[in-house]
């Protein structure tokens, strides 16, 4: 199948080059594990001397430093350089996980910690594919709709989390990053599809799925991630376009709140209730 414009784009935006860079966009120089954004470009300095250039139509340009850990580059590739590329260009990038099914795409999302990559990767036990893993990007485009671009990151999970899910171990994301990758048990899709549902996680006594009123879905659009930092410095819009966007996103975007308790006996309960929400055999709370 095609890719769709947007995923055209960032094919061509994200693509990568080494040489010199810039080391800062303004007045001073960046501070480590910092980012700039001008009008057209963006740089990123992660550890070290180890810098990241984008200008938009001439992709991305890394610096390696002699201190630079080359075993986090694709993180930082893939991760915050990934996302202001996919906001300088129009696109949303918000901090989710997502599986597909039936055409559509259901995505979860939370604090850091919630458990959104499990819970992606247990899922694929009720033979729902992955859709992406912590980044999902929205193309706004197309006024009647929100579409969703397949991930471009590899599943990550913590150790613990492959007793919970039976997914396959491969090897350690990063020198210092405490995960590992796996592999979808179900596989991924890799094609455009429209969102179906946003589900935000939380903890709760008891195992439950509830819808979220329009001015619910309103509020929980007002995102503190660094991927809404990312996109809002890109827009540099108004309070009013901001206000439209929000209120977009909380019209066109079905939202509810999962809860369950975060105990390791009751994981398979709350993954079997999630998969038969996305495959329609039951129906939301009120």
């Amino acid at each position: 199948m095609s890719k769709s414009a947007a995923e055209l784009v960032l094919q061509r935006e994200t693509r990568v080059s080494y040489g010199v860079v810039p080391t800062y966009l303004f007045d001073s120089p960046l501070e480590q594990t910092s980012w700039q954004m001008g009008e057209e470009d963006f740089l990123l300095r992660g550890e070290g001397n180890h810098y990241f250039y984008y200008r938009r139509g001439e992709g991305v340009t890394v610096y390696r430093g002699a201190d630079a850990d080359l075993s986090e580059e694709s993180l930082w590739l893939n991760g915050t350089v990934y996302s202001a590329i996919a906001s300088m260009n129009g696109l949303l990038p918000i901090h989710a996980s997502a599986v597909a099914y039936n055409g559509l795409v259901y995505a979860f999302t939370g604090v850091a910690g919630a458990g959104k990559s499990t819970l992606v990767a247990a899922l694929a036990r009720h033979g729902l594919p992955m859709f992406c893993d912590d980044t999902l990007v929205l193309d706004l485009s197309t006024p009647d709709r929100v579409m969703c671009l397949p991930g471009h990151k590899r599943l990550k999970l913590c150790e613990d989390a492959f007793a919970l899910t039976n997914a396959a171990r491969q090897e350690k994301v990063s020198q210092t990053y405490e995960k590992f990758y796996a592999a979808p048990a179900a596989g991924t899709v890799q094609r455009a599809l429209p969102m179906g549902e946003l589900v935000f996680l939380e903890e709760g006594p008891e195992v439950s799925l509830s819808q979220l009123s329009g001015s619910e879905r309103f509020i929980r659009m007002q995102d503190e991630h660094q991927t809404a930092y990312l996109f809002e410095a890109a827009r540099r819009s108004s309070r009013v376009d901001q206000f439209a966007h929000r209120a977009r996103l909380a019209k066109q975007i079905p939202m509810a709140r999962f809860q369950r308790p975060r105990d390791a006996a009751r994981f398979d309960e709350g993954v079997a209730f999630v998969a038969e929400h996305v495959m329609d055999k039951r129906e939301l709370s009120a």
